[in-house]
């Protein structure tokens, strides 16, 4: 009977493009469409009912693991249609269940609207890229989309290493090894160290989540591989703090010259609903010039914002100028983008100006329109 309702549900999400399902004891499933949380008319269910679709779908080694820890994630196909990335964990003794899903097919750089700059990034020789944002931004599309990107054009050996692998890449031009952490190798620290030993020239870290991690992966990007990570921050300058406050004190000086000279860029990304429907991306893009990283070297990481609104013929833009643009182009609504800025009394100002007609000489709008 599981596996029957399991079904119904996984085809359901597909075909409504819900980027959720939500499985709780007490209510009936819940989908997320569009970032709206929608519940489904059908029964609620019951504890025998969330325990029987976890077991239709869980691995026994996160079953194990749910039992023993409280929690447990695995990636699985939902045939051709779909992948599923899925949480199981315990709560108030029942079990629940939250499935994101992970569609097949790669949008291009170009559909997710990233700029030609992140693009230019991921094709030097080495170097340490990282794409950021709060979980459900859609980090994992654009690192997809770029990973698939230098599978159609460069002939390279590239290694994923993730927690649960979410897109399957098949071998276009380049090779890709894709390592699930729990399941091909004990963590990401240790993955990366052996990543070395693989004549890789891209490695993609699925998430920087601790000093072992984080070091790892600077130190393979300093001996010329390129190296993607993730971070939940939600601003370029944000991120580049975050990995120096990492480091116990007496490391943060060294720390910060690595960063200086291996970072290449970062990609700080949010999703907001759009008016026609749908979701849109807005970018914040950080592209790592002598002089910003001589900021980073000299612990001025303050700064970085304002050298980002000065370097937009080098493809920089700040959060809040995507945001205002996607506002002026009418692909959303005042409260949405206002909701995701990092500063909305600033971009509240600036819109009731531009609604006045007084288009401020911001970094990216059209001389025209001053």
């Amino acid at each position: 009977m599981a596996q029957v309702l399991i079904d119904k549900l996984l085809q359901a999400c597909v075909k409504q493009g819900a980027s959720d399902i939500h499985i709780v004891v007490g209510q009936p499933p819940v989908f997320r469409l569009h970032g709206r949380m929608r519940k489904l008319d059908t029964k609620t269910l019951e504890p025998e009912d969330t325990m029987g679709l976890m077991k239709s779908i869980a691995p026994d080694r996160c079953q194990r693991e749910l039992q023993e820890a409280g929690s447990s994630d695995f990636g699985f196909a939902f045939g051709d249609l779909a992948r599923f990335r899925v949480s199981i964990f315990k709560q108030r003794g029942n079990i629940s269940m939250v499935l994101r899903q992970i569609p097949n097919d790669k949008l291009t750089p170009e559909q997710l609207g990233l700029a030609q700059s992140v693009v230019d990034m991921v094709q030097r020789p080495r170097g340490l890229v990282l794409v950021t944002g709060p979980t459900g931004s859609g980090k994992s599309t654009t690192l997809a989309s770029l990973i698939n990107f230098l599978n159609e054009s460069h002939d390279h050996h590239i290694i994923t290493i993730e927690d649960p692998i979410e897109f399957y890449h098949d071998h276009i031009r380049s090779t890709i090894n894709q390592r699930e952490v729990g399941v091909d190798v004990p963590s990401f620290s240790e993955a990366i160290r052996r990543a070395l030993r693989q004549d890789p020239d891209v490695i993609l870290v699925g998430e920087l989540r601790d000093l072992e991690t984080i070091q790892a992966a600077i130190s393979a990007a300093e001996t010329g591989h390129v190296v993607f990570g993730t971070l939940h921050t939600n601003s370029a300058q944000g991120t580049v703090n975050r990995i120096i406050d990492a480091f116990p004190g007496n490391l943060q000086d060294q720390i910060r010259t690595q960063l200086s000279t291996s970072l290449i860029g970062v990609v700080a990304q949010t999703l907001l609903p759009k008016i026609t429907g749908g979701r849109v991306a807005a970018y914040e893009v950080l592209c790592v010039t002598p002089g910003i990283a001589n900021l980073i070297r000299e612990n001025k990481t303050f700064r970085i914002n304002s050298a980002i609104q000065t370097g937009a013929k080098f493809g920089m833009n700040l959060m809040d100028d995507a945001l205002f643009n996607l506002w002026r182009d009418n692909i959303c609504t005042v409260e949405d983008v206002l909701a995701k800025s990092h500063r909305p009394d600033d971009l509240a100002k600036r819109i009731v100006n531009a609604r006045r007609g007084i288009f401020e000489q911001g970094n990216n709008e059209d001389p025209e329109a001053a």
